[in-house]
Parts: structure tokens; C-alpha cells; sequence
């Protein structure tokens, strides 16, 4: 125990305190000092230790993800730091040490899920802890909002110091700490730091919204910090029974139980409740938290503790570069290191291992500086944070794929088409000479999928299928389709009797441009176990204006209206894109296709040389007509 003469005692806490001044002087030189995190960073006493004499130049401070651990209108800092997180506070100085007051930021790239035990076990030292508390109640103080690795450190140090927040909430959990563990208690101003996240922009909006389309019912949630995962929370407000787990918790977490979507019923463990490590955000959230045993606040290590085998957990990682076999960087940004790697890591592997789990990576096409997201190979300092074999789904503004079990040539051409239009050329020029695809690859699309025509039916027997755009991944999926037509199925749609369908015809069905040309597939099952029951395109004859029109069905999803129905999407979408009529060559013979066609009563047929011409009109879908389906 450190003792410090002249400490005061405040009415009513039955502790002794003192100045941050005299907490600071307490700290030895060359100490090595665990500052708290985020909106629990212990300002008053760090400010303090920075202007403390000349011989504390040899203190280090180690941390993660804190606000205000630099001199307060000062050029640098007297320390040297060694952080898990380079936030934009410290990012214009990493690696800087060619100015007097500017001592080198030393990054860590460590998940902060491992620094617990690390601490625990000296691997990373600690000998002095500063951290910001509650006032004490029962012989005890809670860390309010910043629980995280705060337990290990406390146990790790020689001297704790802590400072006292009035306004501070009193987090339930695992979140309290005996007041004997505390060396000095420094009372600071009745104020807990305020986060908000910046406006995520049009691009960020778009990423949320292909990313909140796959979280179902019933998940239980990680979103990190970041301006895509925060707008992925404000999209699911349509759904029932989400969970909450996650490092880290903020407003839009608060949006969302308040709005009975997060109530946890769904859980197999943690019933009810919302598990999390920390807080960021407004005094709107630190009330609701404070004395709620709705939240359970734990240390980082214990809230990931075996969440893989929770089913459905969903995790939204926010990344900065992806290399075109799908290998993710998290902590790098124009070359130098910035963020962390946090717990991204592991809630990724944990939502790879949950059953029924998804673990989604989310990331702008480009960079701040105009460059491509995706790359041929990451750069130097691009470091793997998620390997190939641990990806699962990737969300930029121009869509989302699913890339586990794909093989090289497949992950390449799903993330250039994620790629921003004018990179995209690029990128396949690349992945060609690299080998990674075959020189006649192409990719037709310039705009973002459009998922808008992305419809969920019922068939006339009740059953369900999921009727979306192809993009070029569905190449095996059309390949597996071509064998469960019949024999005459395949006569009358390729007007040729084939044994198989080779991969550069299943690719020609299903890359398209989405405008002169589209391609949709009838889907069953999940989005990672997707099956191909029918498909139908339609290409413009640039010299008519119409559009040539074809279909594959199932030979046994036939008769239940799906290539009724496809046809009639087909349509529609066609005259939204100014083509004003499809054209189609039906073998005589083929009644079910001829009648698909020939429906709507207004089709032009011409019979000759054992062939139908038939010219049909597009139009519009009344989208408040129920589904023919």
C-alpha cells in the first residue's frame, strides 16, 4: 500500500483522497503505467503525470482505445507510448521521434482479448494501474464503463490509483472492485467522457444495408466501434429478438432494446441480458445502464469465453484492405498502422464456429486517399488480421458475398465485383497475370447489386424461394441446376442435346450488367448453403432494341409458377430499363414454355421450320397485385 501524506477524507465515502498532483508525484520513474480505456480514460491523473519533473521522462504508459492520454494542447507527449489502438489522437505522431516533446507511440498489434491474461502473467508489465471509478458503496467501487482489462490490471500493479467520478454509472456485472485493492483515490469533476459516431455518409448507409438483410431473428450481435457497424444497428429495427454481445456498447445498442427488438429471449445462455465489456456514449446511455441488471458488464477475456457455441451470433467487422484471396487488414490505413485490432478477430472466429453463425467484414471500396480497398496482395505494413480461411462474408456499397468454401479463382472475381467500378478493370488485369483467374475471365457489372430486386416468395404449393439478381459467383450453382433438368429441358433451351454445361456458358448466365442485361435465379435453403431450382435471363439485340429472353427450371419445381414468375420480373424490370418488348425462339412442342410467355394475351407468335418466334411486350408489375407465384 502507497501511502501519501495529507490525504483528505470526503463525507460520505469513507476514503481517504488525495490531489492528482500528489497521485502522479507517487508513480516512480521508469514505471510502467496501465491506463484505463475509452470513456473511463483517467484524464486528471495522466495530465497530471505529464507535468510532473524531469525525471518521469522514463514512465511508460501502456493502453487501448483511450481519450485524452496526450499532453493537453501539446505538440506530443513526455512518454512513450505502447497502445493496442491508434486512434486519431495518436495518429499523426506513430513513429515519430525527430521533434523534442515527441516521444515514439509504440503499437502493439495484440487482441486486447489476450491482454488480461498477459498482464496476469507479466508477458506484458505493468506497475503502476490508473483507472476511473464510482464512488465507493459496501467496501466497494464499480469501473462504471470501461470494465474491459481493467480487472487484470488492477491485480497485475504495485500501486493502483483511481480516480472518483460522481457521475460515473454504477455497471452491474462483474464489474466492482473491493476498495482495498485501491492504493489512491483522486475525486475528479462529476463528468464521464461522451462519444458519439460520426455521420457514416451515403457510402457507409449503403455497406449497413446489404449487411443488415442477413441478420435474422433471433442473432445475437457484435458490433465493434465504427461508423458501418453503428449504422448496421439503426437497420434492424424490423427485427424480433435480437441479443446484444459485444466489447463494446453504444447509443444505437440503447435504440434498440428501448425499441423491444433486443430483448435476448432468444439466447441459450444470458437470457435477457446485454453482455458487454464497455460503454461509449452519451449521458443517455450511462443513465440507462446505471443499476440496470439488464446489462452485464464482464472483462474482455470472460464476455468471449465460449460464445462460439452460442447459435447465431453475428459479428460486424469494420475493415480497412482486402487482398484478393481474402485476406483482411484491420489495423493499417495508408500505410502506416491505425485502429487496433481490438476483439475483431475473435468475434469473427467465434461467429464462424456459432451454428447458424455469420461473421461479416464490412469495408468502403475505397480509401480516404482514393485508392483501391482491394488489392492483388496487401501492402508491407498491411498486416493479416483475418486469414483467407476464417472469411466469410464481405459487405462494401456495391454489394455482399459469401466467400467460405470458394476457391482462389472464385474469392478473386467476388471481391473485385466489390470493388469500386473504375477500380475493377484494374484489379482483373492483375488477377489474370497473377494467375488467380483464367485470361477470358470478365465481369460485366458496373453499378452496385441491386438488391432492391431481391424478393422472397411463396410458390402455388406453398414453398419458398428466394428470387434474386446472379452475380458471377453463381456459376457453380447454375452448373449443378443444368443437372436436374430433363433431357428435353435442355434440348428446348439450348436447342441442343448437352451432357453438362461448361463454366464459361454458366458464367455468360449469370454475369451481367443489370441493365441491358439481367440475369435472375430462384435460390432455396440459407444464404451459405444456397441451391439453384431456376434461372432466366434476357440480353438486348442492340440492333432491335428487344431482348432475347430464356429459363432453366427444376425439373421438379416445374408447374408451380416459378418461370411464370420470372418471366413477369424479367419484365418488369426490363421496361424500368426502357426495353420495350422480349423476344424468344420455342420449340414446337414446348407447350409450358410457349404459355409462360404467352400468358398476358397481347404475344406476337410466328411458327416456321419447327420453331416459335414469339415477340411479347414488357410491362410494369403492379406492385400491389399479390404474387402469381
Amino acid at each position: 500500500m502507497t501511502e501519501v501524506e495529507g490525504g483528505t477524507t470526503r463525507a460520505g465515502w469513507g476514503i481517504d483522497l488525495v490531489t492528482a498532483e500528489e497521485a502522479a508525484a507517487a508513480v516512480p520513474a521508469g514505471s510502467v503505467v496501465y491506463v484505463g480505456s475509452g470513456c473511463g480514460t483517467p484524464r486528471t491523473v495522466i495530465r497530471a503525470l505529464e507535468v510532473q519533473p524531469f525525471e518521469h521522462l522514463g514512465v511508460r504508459l501502456v493502453h487501448h482505445l483511450t481519450d485524452g492520454v496526450r499532453q493537453s494542447g501539446a505538440a506530443g507527449t513526455n512518454f512513450e507510448h505502447r497502445t493496442l489502438f491508434i486512434g486519431s489522437e495518436l495518429a499523426d505522431v506513430v513513429g515519430r521521434d525527430d521533434q523534442p516533446g515527441i516521444a515514439r507511440i509504440e503499437y502493439l498489434p495484440m487482441s486486447v482479448a489476450d491482454l488480461p491474461g498477459s498482464l496476469r502473467a507479466g508477458r506484458v508489465r505493468v506497475d503502476v494501474t490508473v483507472v476511473q471509478v464510482t464512488p465507493p458503496r459496501d467496501g466497494r467501487v464499480s469501473l462504471g464503463v470501461s470494465v474491459d482489462a481493467a480487472h487484470a490490471a488492477i491485480d497485475a500493479a504495485r500501486i493502483v490509483i483511481a480516480e472518483v467520478n460522481p457521475a460515473m454509472p454504477w455497471t452491474m456485472g462483474a464489474s466492482t472492485v473491493p476498495v482495498e485493492a485501491i492504493d489512491l483515490f483522486v475525486e475528479v469533476p462529476a463528468e464521464v467522457i461522451c462519444y458519439t459516431h460520426p455521420a457514416v455518409g451515403d457510402v457507409g448507409e449503403l455497406i449497413a444495408g446489404y449487411v443488415a438483410r442477413i441478420i435474422d431473428d433471433g442473432a445475437t450481435v457484435h458490433v465493434g466501434l465504427g461508423r458501418i457497424p453503428s449504422a448496421v444497428l439503426a437497420r434492424i429495427k424490423g427485427r424480433r429478438d435480437l441479443a446484444i454481445h459485444s466489447d463494446v456498447i453504444t447509443d444505437a445498442v440503447l435504440d434498440l432494446v428501448e425499441a423491444g427488438v433486443v430483448t435476448g429471449a432468444a439466447r441459450t445462455s444470458d437470457v435477457g441480458l446485454v453482455v458487454a465489456s464497455a460503454a461509449m456514449g452519451t449521458r443517455r446511455l450511462y443513465d440507462a445502464i446505471d443499476g440496470s441488471d439488464r446489462f452485464a458488464f464482464r472483462p474482455i477475456d470472460e464476455v468471449l469465453r465460449g460464445i462460439e457455441d452460442e447459435p447465431r451470433i453475428v459479428s460486424v467487422t469494420q475493415a480497412f484492405r482486402i487482398d484478393l484471396t481474402g485476406q483482411v487488414c484491420v489495423d493499417a490505413l495508408g500505410g502506416r498502422p491505425y485502429g487496433g485490432l481490438g476483439t475483431q478477430a475473435d468475434f469473427h472466429r467465434a461467429a464462424a464456429l456459432s451454428p447458424e453463425g455469420k461473421a461479416i467484414v464490412a469495408l468502403s471500396s475505397r480509401q480516404p486517399d482514393g485508392s483501391s480497398s482491394f488489392a492483388l496482395r496487401l501492402g508491407q505494413y498491411e498486416a493479416v488480421a483475418i486469414a483467407r480461411h476464417e472469411l466469410r462474408w464481405v459487405a462494401t456499397e456495391f454489394g455482399i458475398t459469401y466467400l467460405h468454401g470458394r476457391s482462389l479463382r472464385e474469392r478473386a472475381v467476388a471481391l473485385i465485383e466489390l470493388a469500386h467500378p473504375d477500380d475493377r478493370d484494374g484489379l482483373l488485369d492483375e488477377a489474370r497475370r497473377a494467375g488467380l483467374v483464367p485470361s477470358e475471365q470478365k465481369l460485366k457489372s458496373r453499378r452496385p447489386y441491386p438488391v432492391e430486386e431481391e424478393r422472397r416468395v411463396s410458390l402455388r404449393d406453398g414453398s419458398q424461394v428466394l428470387v434474386r439478381p446472379t452475380h458471377p459467383g453463381d456459376a457453380p450453382l447454375l452448373q449443378d441446376l443444368f443437372f436436374h433438368l430433363r433431357p428435353e429441358d435442355v434440348r428446348t433451351r439450348f436447342f441442343r442435346n448437352l451432357s453438362s454445361l461448361a463454366r464459361n456458358a454458366a458464367d455468360h448466365l449469370c454475369n451481367v450488367s443489370y441493365d441491358a442485361e439481367m440475369a435472375l435465379v430462384a435460390v432455396t435453403g440459407g444464404r451459405e448453403t444456397e441451391r439453384a431450382v431456376a434461372t432466366a435471363q434476357y440480353y438486348v439485340d442492340a440492333d432491335t432494341g428487344h431482348a432475347d429472353v430464356a429459363f432453366m427450371v427444376d425439373a421438379d419445381w416445374q408447374g408451380k409458377g416459378l418461370g411464370r414468375l420470372l418471366h413477369e420480373l424479367l419484365s418488369d424490370h426490363a421496361a424500368r430499363q426502357g426495353v420495350t418488348a422480349f423476344s424468344a425462339d420455342v420449340l414446337v412442342g414446348n407447350d409450358s414454355m410457349l404459355h409462360i410467355l404467352t400468358a398476358g394475351g397481347d404475344a406476337r407468335v410466328r411458327t416456321a421450320e419447327g420453331v416459335h418466334e414469339v415477340l411479347i411486350p414488357t410491362r410494369r408489375i403492379d406492385e400491389d397485385a399479390p404474387s402469381r407465384g
